[in-house]
């Protein structure tokens, strides 16, 4: 069995056939949709979103207010210690800095031991004026007695 090839056939786009077009049927035209009414309406959906900005956010704020200075708090506080680590170690790259502040602390840890820690007397007085800022700080609320 001999198979056969078959030259492709040509034919020709243009034909001379028309199509016929029924007159009974009126054909909708559409208006020209031109760049600028697109423009426009683009534009007017952007004015319309940055006129309502300020309400959303304003909403937004009044609806997360806690969580949002709860964040806000936190990065401010990481940030403050970035930046006192980053001077405290900056301090101690000068020479005898380093040093002179351990002597620092030093003499003032002998300085408190001497005031406060070793007469009786003074350790109470130590301990009411501890217990006075307690006071202060977290205020006199009374504890139930169990």
């Amino acid at each position: 069995m001999e198979s056969q090839v078959q030259p492709p056939e040509y034919k020709d786009p243009t034909t001379s056939e028309t199509i016929g077009v029924s007159d009974s049927a009126p054909l909708a035209t559409l208006p020209p949709s031109t760049q600028d009414e697109q423009w426009r309406r683009v534009g007017s959906q952007i004015s319309e979103f940055l006129a309502q900005l300020p309400d959303y956010i304003g909403r937004f704020f009044n609806e997360y207010k806690q969580p949002i200075i709860t964040v806000g708090l936190i990065l401010a506080a990481i940030i403050t210690v970035k930046v006192v680590l980053a001077v405290l170690d900056a301090l101690n790259d000068i020479p005898l800095l380093a040093p002179t502040f351990e002597l620092v602390g030093i003499g003032y840890s002998i300085w408190f031991v001497n005031r406060y820690l070793l007469q009786a007397s003074k350790r109470q007085e130590l301990s009411q004026e501890l217990q006075s800022l307690k006071k202060q700080v977290i205020g006199s609320q009374q504890l139930p007695e169990s």
